[in-house]
């Protein structure tokens, strides 16, 4: 249940209007006038932000290697979802997951089938050929038929309702709002995301995960696409790259760094008939240093003759800035609703389990690697799910993730994994505790006046309101009481609606350490720890969410003895 948040894209912002004796409406229980001098009126008005809405995207390489990665994410998601879905948090969540394929000239449409950054949504089980790559890498039962257990029935995507497209039809991707999901009732969507999330390994080896990101947000806000819809305005976005190479995201006009009769500048071979995924490196990297182990590498803009320092439309390699610029104009728009909110970014890559990579050379050491890779190894481990029948197959090994690097650290700084882990939880609890951590409880930071000194616990008087665009304000009223305290629905697990008319209803939380039987009304440790003595909880009907950029607005009666009542208030202690 939800106890400190405000629900769907609310902000707790400061109320206009002055509380006098006209509130007797706000709470079940009647109110005692009060009479609020201006000075004190104003300090009552307060703006607290809580959302609660978390916009999800995964970009999951589909290449020949990644079958044991895909495994192992799937196989540990749970970690991520019982995070999102613990009852102080209580997401309302959506997860899109696109592949890092955005095609490449040697790798052609019938070859592999390149996303380009559009959400893929459909059960592994009915796509086991992309589990095949060439002759010798079959991940079927590794990386689908032994985590996907589900039928075609248990995982039928339901009808959902995006506020920029209310038709009801099914979505391309998984969601859960107000605890209303888009997947059968009793498919979990850890179960679901074990079918839907593995990709396959037959997708296109020079992957592009910076532009199949960039294209999958850009085509979230695209009228028309089947994205569309997918990233909500006030929504905290979290994105989540999970790779073994480097990054490719080439610029379409200077394809011919591939051309076998181009200059080859970027090829470990000029003399081979193909490129391999060096020219990733080699187009898009500089480093520094002694080659055995570079002191450190970065991003750098190459032009098609080799030469550094391009401008960025004659870089090979679309700039890291391309992509930061995107999500940055994201972010920005984001903190226009609330100003603390942050792009969550995260990589589970070529690092190790500190987050560094590995920079150097091993050509004398593994030429096999250097020759298709460019640099080597950005971290090596025992591979858990060693198969005898493949050979070379008993270590994992990833490249090192420079441009991936520095698109994370400009966002979430140091929030990088090891993708060469066998167990992928920790990395997934952390990204979602990220996430948790920006989903704040709807702390009221001034000291609430205590009406009723004749009962152990706060007796508040305030007014609450919603504002959502384009509609007048509108009071909102208490939640369901009985002499128990707060009504929990069954059917919801959160606060019961006062009538079947009313959408949305607050609670005030004033439980300070047990002083009711209610366990309803317990203020969180969040506000407790920084002495407040009052929070909001806001619920809302199932099927009836918030349109976006929704505002609540709450105004109390302030103590006049604030030093008194509450002492350290706001500073913790």
């Amino acid at each position: 249940m939800s106890r400190f948040t405000l629900g769907n894209r609310f902000a707790l912002l400061a109320a206009a209007a002055m509380v006098t004796t006209s509130l007797t409406g706000c709470l079940n229980h009647p109110l005692k006038p009060v009479e609020l001098e201006k000075a004190q009126t104003k300090d009552s008005q307060l703006q607290l932000t809580v959302n609660k809405d978390v916009d999800i995207l995964f970009v999951i390489d589909n290449s020949g290697s990644m079958g044991e990665e895909q495994a192992n994410l799937a196989a540990n998601f749970g970690a991520f979802i019982g995070v999102l879905e613990d009852e102080e948090v209580e997401a309302n969540y959506r997860i899109g997951v696109t592949t890092t394929d955005n095609g490449n000239p040697w790798c052609p449409p019938g070859q592999t089938t390149p996303e380009g950054g559009n959400l893929v949504l459909s059960p592994c089980t009915g796509r086991l050929n992309d589990f095949l790559f060439g002759t010798d890498v079959d991940v079927q039962a590794l990386a689908c038929t032994d985590i996907c257990t589900l039928s075609d029935a248990e995982l039928e995507i339901q009808d959902s309702i995006t506020a920029v497209d209310p038709d009801p039809k099914p979505h391309p991707w998984l969601e859960n709002i107000e605890g209303q999901k888009n997947i059968p009732e009793g498919t979990s969507t850890t179960e679901a995301f074990q079918c839907f999330g593995p990709q396959g390994v037959n997708g296109c080896g020079f992957e592009s995960q910076l532009e199949s990101m960039y294209l999958a947000l850009v085509r979230a806000v695209s009228n028309g696409e089947d994205n569309y819809g997918f990233l909500r305005d006030a929504a905290i976005l979290a994105i989540v790259q999970v790779t073994d190479e480097a990054d490719c995201s080439y610029n379409k006009d200077w394809s011919s760094i591939f051309d076998e009769a181009g200059s080859k500048v970027f090829w470990s071979d000029p003399e081979s008939p193909f490129p391999t995924s060096a020219v990733c490196w080699n187009a898009g990297v500089e480093c520094t240093g002694d080659p055995s182990s570079f002191d450190e590498c970065h991003s750098a803009n190459y032009d098609e003759n080799g030469n550094v320092g391009a401008s960025d439309d004659n870089a090979v390699l679309h700039p890291v800035t391309r992509y930061t610029g995107l999500v940055q104009d994201l972010e920005t728009n984001k903190q226009a609703l609330n100003p603390d909110q942050e792009v969550i970014v995260a990589l589970i890559g070529g690092v190790d389990n500190d987050g560094e990579a590995f920079y150097g050379e091993v050509g004398l050491t593994d030429p096999g690697f250097q020759e298709s890779f460019g640099i080597g190894p950005g971290c090596t481990a025992p591979n858990p799910f060693e198969d005898p029948m493949i050979e070379g197959d008993e270590l994992v090994e990833a490249v090192p993730p420079v441009r991936l690097k520095e698109f994370t650290d400009h966002f979430s700084p140091g929030n990088l994994f090891s993708v060469c882990n066998p167990d992928y939880a920790p990395a997934l609890e952390a990204v979602a505790n990220a996430i948790r951590d920006q989903i704040q409880p709807a702390c009221y930071t001034q000291c609430a006046k205590d009406v009723d000194e004749s009962t152990d616990i706060l007796d508040a008087e305030c007014t609450v309101e919603e504002n959502a665009p384009g509609a007048a304000t509108v009071s909102l009223e208490e939640c369901l009481r009985d002499d128990n305290g707060y009504v929990i629905d069954p059917g919801t697990n959160d606060y019961t609606m006062p009538s079947d008319d009313v959408n949305v209803c607050f609670a005030t939380l004033v439980d300070i350490g047990g002083q009711t039987p209610d366990p309803n009304d317990d203020m969180s440790m969040e506000c407790l720890d920084l002495n407040y003595n009052l929070e909001f909880s806001i619920a809302r009907r199932p099927g009836f969410p918030a349109a976006g950029g929704t505002s609540i607005s709450a105004t109390c009666s302030l103590s006049e003895f604030a030093t008194l009542d509450c002492p350290d208030i706001g500073v913790g202690g």
